[in-house]
């Protein structure tokens, strides 16, 4: 059966999985099931079976350890973490070793080079895949050669989601010359569970499983992956919150889930949004419960802080029309949205929420939570620097976070290993070798990238503000009696680093949810809003790439303004940045530019409130020098704010393959 002309048959084949009518699909799972799991948000609400887990093999550095004798934690932060490995055996070194059934979800690397990675399934001698380590994340390798599940170009990060499923065992070996770092998170399946044993020679059904996933990955994000569900019902609703006061957005009688929440987005521009966004709080109550399940400041729930930046992702994400949300929330009985004003002022937002019947009995499901939160339980001095992500008992699956981070010193700020305990291990059976590599990225690289299951939606060059998600769908972490999961913080708030985080999970009616309301002063006192200029531009939103400020001295004192310039990099052609450009006073004024030459510098196109000014500027120079004064002609400009607009055209023939811009002055000379 062809998935691919439609989504609403991915649909089909999955509602057709939910519903009992392939009632043993728990058990005997087809490798088509295993495809339709990265996308099937429904069965992240299931909860696990006795003998379903989730874990991960890395590179971590094995310094680390825990001592039973002592009962305290060795070495705990050490930081060597590109080359650890279970062990050495002749020329090879084992990376992973897993009992099954199970199925590899994810393999990630920073630095995948030659050597072949080896992987040998259910004892057989000869390894079901055998390929350069880099062939994994190349796009260019079948089967793995689909652009939304394979690829290198995650702001230095190398990914590959693909479902790799064995019945009985798993290990993974490779050459001394494999590269830096790895990560192989996996899940394995109840004892009794059916999988087929992966090979690189797939059958037909199954390439075309793959191609229909990657299709919607590539090009329907932004839709909800079950399509259309039957009896699915949408409130459309228009509140106005007065200050300190709360709305109900939706009341509903169970058994039932809401399937989408969306909020149009009728800011003004980022700034505006800024203070609302924390202010406003998303509050969901299931089951006439005590306390709230979902508390989150209403621009944190949609998956990037502060204010709304712009991406898609496969769950949630932030476009210039709306915000929205596809995690799958079911309720027994009620369910209680609201929408809490702890402002000054009196906010107007238009919500659409969608919500659907149940297709699996409510007995079998756990409840949705999303709690923001900045610091929560301390830990012992022999676990610093672990930074608490979430902890909390019952049963259920750890679906992901946000990360927001306000870096105020500069500097990287990562670093730390995740680090998730499973139902009171004293070892976490999830260690990693970095956050940025939790996230999907590597090397520091503050480039915005956008991903089906994680992103980078802000940056300001590792300094200030950044915000990166991941969602663990497929690759979620099942959880029988307790979750422990830290991520490492080495630069404590004394030193200007703040972490506020959005843990995403789905837990049994009656576990503890510890986390609780924040005070509105405590969610945006600790860092300055808006940003400190960059080389005095205030950015309506950041660009693909990186915009920052770049200080110019080195190149020639008193050459720019204020020796500094906003300099735009790892833009492409097409890619624009806008800057807010504020008018003080109604007039005529010429428009004049200032802006920087090198040999790597693009060719440019201006424009001011969406309209060209002047031609196509090229930036080519064999030396660092900023331009002369560019005339954009004179226009009527009202008093408020206006958009100033640099868009990438492409290289000049003149320099080398390069797009970089530089920024150094708008003028705004009143024309008598």
């Amino acid at each position: 059966m062809r998935l691919g002309k439609s989504i609403v048959l991915i649909a089909a084949i999955n509602i057709c999985s939910w519903t009992g009518i392939t009632a043993a699909a728990a058990e005997d799972l087809s490798y088509k099931d295993l495809v339709l799991r990265l996308i099937d948000l429904e069965r992240l609400a299931v909860l696990p079976e006795p003998g379903e887990t989730g874990a991960m093999w890395s590179s971590y550095d094995r310094q680390s350890r825990y001592d039973e004798k002592t009962g305290k934690y060795v070495a705990w932060g050490a930081n060597r973490d590109g080359n650890g490995i279970i062990r050495a055996e002749d020329e090879q070194i084992v990376m992973a070793e897993m009992e099954g059934p199970g199925c590899i979800w994810r393999i990630w690397s920073a630095n995948a080079a030659a050597g072949h990675v080896k992987i040998y399934l259910d004892g057989k001698s000869e390894p079901a895949v055998d390929l350069k380590f880099g062939e994994y994340f190349n796009n260019a390798t079948p089967p793995f050669n689909y652009s939304s599940l394979s690829y290198n170009n995650a702001s230095s990060g190398k990914n590959l989601y693909f479902p790799i499923p064995y019945r009985k065992s798993c290990r993974i070996v490779a050459d001394k010359a494999w590269g830096q770092y790895y990560h192989f998170t996996y899940t394995t399946f109840p004892k009794g569970t059916t999988v087929p044993t992966f090979t690189t020679e797939l059958p037909p059904e199954d390439v075309e499983a793959l191609k229909d996933l990657d299709g919607f990955l590539r090009n329907r994000l932004g839709t909800d992956p079950a399509g259309e569900r039957k009896g699915q019902k949408n409130i459309k609703k228009t509140v106005t919150v007065k200050a300190g006061e709360s709305a109900t957005l939706a009341k509903l009688a169970g058994p039932r889930a809401i399937t989408a929440i969306k909020v149009k987005n009728n800011f003004a521009d980022r700034y505006d949004a800024m203070i609302p966004l924390r202010n406003m709080v998303l509050r969901i109550t299931w089951d006439d419960q005590k306390e709230p399940a979902v508390w989150c400041p209403l621009g944190d729930f949609f998956g990037s802080a502060p204010t709304f930046n712009y991406y898609k992702s496969l769950v949630l994400g932030m476009t210039e029309d709306h915000f929205y949300s596809y995690w799958y929330m079911p309720f027994g009985k009620s369910a209680l949205v609201e929408l809490v004003n702890d402002g000054e002022t009196p906010y107007e937002l238009e919500f659409t929420i969608t919500h659907a019947p149940l297709t699996r009995d409510f007995e079998k499901l756990g409840y949705f939570h999303a709690k923001w939160h900045r610091d929560t339980t301390p830990v012992s001095q022999d676990r610093r620097p672990d930074w608490t992500v979430l902890k909390t008992e019952g049963r259920g699956r750890f679906c992901g976070m946000m990360l927001h981070v306000w870096n105020q010193q500069g500097g990287w700020w990562g670093e730390g290993d995740e680090k998730f305990f499973v139902d009171s291990e004293t070892m976490p059976s999830t260690f990693g070798t970095g956050s940025e590599d939790y996230f999907g990225y590597a090397w520091c690289n503050p480039t915005l990238f956008q991903k089906s299951f994680h992103g980078q939606t802000m940056t300001m060059g590792n300094a200030g503000h950044q915000s990166v998600f991941r969602w663990q769908i497929s690759d979620n972490v099942p959880f029988h009696k307790s979750f422990d999961g830290y991520i490492e913080k080495y630069g404590p708030n004394s030193h200007g680093i703040f972490y506020a985080c959005v843990p995403v999970w789905y837990l049994s009616p009656g576990g503890n949810d510890p986390l609780g309301p924040v005070p509105v002063s405590e969610r945006y006192d600790y860092f300055d809003w808006p940003p400190e200029k960059m080389a005095g531009f205030l950015l309506m939103e950041f660009p693909r790439g990186s915009a920052r400020t770049q200080k110019m001295s080195r190149y020639g004192s008193k050459k720019w303004k204020d020796d500094d310039q906003l300099w735009w990099t790892g833009g492409r052609p097409g890619d624009k940045l806008n800057i807010l450009l504020p008018v003080e006073k109604t007039g005529a004024y010429k428009v004049v530019a200032i802006m920087t030459k090198a040999r790597d510098y693009g060719i440019v196109q201006l424009y001011l409130d969406e309209k060209k000014v002047g031609g196509p500027i090229d930036l080519y120079d064999p030396s660092v020098i900023p331009t002369e004064p560019i005339d954009l002609g004179k226009h009527d400009l009202k008093k408020g704010k206006h958009k100033f607009t640099i868009e990438i055209l492409g290289t000049s023939e003149k320099g080398v393959k390069g797009h970089l811009v530089g920024l150094d002055e708008i003028k705004l000379i009143p024309a008598n």
